[in-house]
């Protein structure tokens, strides 16, 4: 507010979103998407900037991450800079058939496992999560196979050569 009692603007720049390059209205994905890369470009490690100019501007890169990317401290940043999330309901122009629009889920504000594919780091974990399963498995034969442990075999029945007339069981010719 200023003197006089009438609300400050604030120019875009000075706001997170305008720090991100971001709508107030974005997603979490976008506003995780536009926080990486800026991270990539203005890291102090990574950058040809002048390391207090890249320090500098990756610390507010960090700084509006952190709030935007928390939902209650989003929330109350939005009601600080005096932007709104709900808007007005307008009534359908017929109530006989109200007009249903279908829910858009890529504007939550928090994000389901499978609405993304898998990173290179998550691939590169279950690549060695397998790995390291047949490993063991593997290990487990190699020790089967060097203790001498064998598979016990079915015993058979022994084979009747010839059976004649056998009325008690010592008649029986056993091969």
């Amino acid at each position: 507010m200023t003197e006089n009692g009438t609300k400050r603007q604030i120019s875009k720049n000075t706001t997170y979103y305008g720090l991100l390059g971001l709508h107030p209205s974005a997603s979490v994905i976008d506003i995780r998407r536009a926080y990486w890369e800026l991270s990539k470009q203005y890291h102090p490690d990574t950058t040809e900037l002048p390391a207090t100019v890249a320090t500098s501007k990756f610390q507010q890169i960090n700084e509006a991450y952190a709030t935007l990317s928390s939902p209650e401290r989003r929330l109350s940043y939005d009601t600080k800079i005096g932007y709104s999330r709900f808007g007005v309901i307008q009534a359908p122009t017929d109530l006989n058939h109200p007009v249903r629009q279908p829910y858009d889920y890529s504007k939550s504000m928090y994000l389901d496992a499978s609405d993304r594919p898998l990173s290179a780091g998550e691939i590169f974990v279950l690549f060695v999560l397998g790995l390291t399963l047949a490993g063991c498995v593997l290990v487990a034969i190699a020790v089967a196979v060097i203790r001498g442990d064998n598979i016990p075999t079915p015993v058979t029945q022994p084979q009747i050569s010839h059976i004649s007339q056998v009325s008690t069981p010592e008649q029986v010719k056993i091969i």
